[in-house]
């Protein structure tokens, strides 16, 4: 696997989960370990960064800490053959029943994620329980993106058993985007965003926990709390806001676009591994219509500066040696495997 990426799980039993499959527990325990030394390292980053860059601006983001697998029929009983799992942890229970460790670049025993046993889910159903805390993208970039990162991980398995304990890890979002001739959508990322300009991307963000406030009706004074936000609204707004991303960054209206499905999450390793939900997202416009409308510029068409449509049955072909890899991004690179792995867009057995 290109040791840029890998897959924390996969949903290829099940083509993928929708909406009504995916939970989430929030909580302060699963935000980001911290102390006086690495908030001064965080603060003089980013005082740093927004004197080169002074478009960028920090925001609340959602911290994947862990996740669970439930049994639908009874959510309150255990976790399934022990799917309780923390990725900080670096231990992740292969589908073959081996254990492999997660702390290499190289991930999992024949390149297998974290998923319960295609019998129990066909048989009573799954849900994916996410867990999470809250983060910034200001303690991202000097957690994560940091220089240091390497020895903060060092420094979170000696300390908390957790490599990742004191880094940000905030929850992005991507879409593999399909039109209605099957092509498949990325684009050409501005050399004016924070990361991986020039490269080849998917459409893509984060899930808002401003966004989550404002539809619930909760005013901001000071700086988001875990106990200003509902589970099923944050649940929501991860689905939605990949949506949304799609709207914004290719400027499709959000009626021409089918249900997100959820085809996992992938580690992003020149980040220190942090995660992306990857979901596929029909829409029902040609690819010649999504190019006319992406030329007329979105809300956010200054991330990016061209379009690009690659045939289906290209993209599920695409690896190393494909000359069209070596300009993707590391988040569109799990997105494709992902969607190579889940095949979402054919029946289940």
């Amino acid at each position: 696997m290109d040791p840029e990426v890998s897959l924390l799980l996969d949903c290829a039993d099940c083509k993928g989960l929708r909406k009504s499959q995916v939970q989430v527990e929030l909580s302060e325990r699963y935000n980001r370990q911290t102390d006086a030394a690495l908030e001064d390292h965080i603060e003089k980053l980013w005082t740093q960064r927004i004197a080169k860059e002074p478009w960028i601006f920090n925001g609340a983001k959602f911290r994947l800490h862990s996740f669970q697998w439930w049994r639908k029929k009874n959510p309150e009983s255990q976790a399934i053959d022990g799917y309780n799992k923390s990725y900080e942890n670096k231990l992740v229970d292969c589908r073959d029943g081996d254990a492999c460790s997660a702390l290499s670049r190289d991930e999992h025993t024949k390149n297998k994620t974290a998923m319960p046993a295609k019998e129990t889910q066909k048989e009573e159903g799954c849900i994916l329980v996410l867990q999470l805390g809250l983060t910034s993208y200001k303690d991202y970039l000097g957690t994560n993106w940091s220089e240091q990162a390497e020895e903060l991980c060092r420094r979170g398995l000696v300390e908390f058993g957790e490599p990742r304990s004191l880094l940000a890890q905030p929850l992005g979002v991507g879409a593999v985007l399909c039109t209605a001739d099957e092509q498949i959508v990325f684009i050409r990322r501005s050399q004016t965003v924070a990361e991986a300009g020039g490269q080849l991307d998917i459409p893509g963000g984060h899930p808002e926990p401003k966004i989550v406030c404002e539809n619930l009706g909760v005013k901001i004074c000071d700086k988001i709390s875990v106990d200003m936000l509902s589970p099923v609204a944050v649940a929501t707004e991860l689905f939605s806001s990949v949506a949304a991303e799609i709207r914004d960054e290719i400027n499709i209206p959000l009626n021409f676009l089918g249900e997100p499905v959820l085809m996992g999450i992938a580690l992003n390793h020149t980040s220190a591994g942090r995660p992306s939900a990857e979901f596929y997202i029909r829409c029902s416009l040609t690819s010649d219509q999504v190019k006319g409308l992406y030329l007329k510029g979105g809300a956010e068409a200054n991330e990016s500066t061209d379009i690009m449509f690659v045939n289906k049955q290209t993209v599920l072909q695409l690896d190393q040696k494909s000359h069209l890899w070596p300009e993707l991004c590391p988040s569109a690179k799990g997105a494709i495997l992902l969607y190579q792995m889940v095949k979402p867009d054919e029946e289940v057995n």
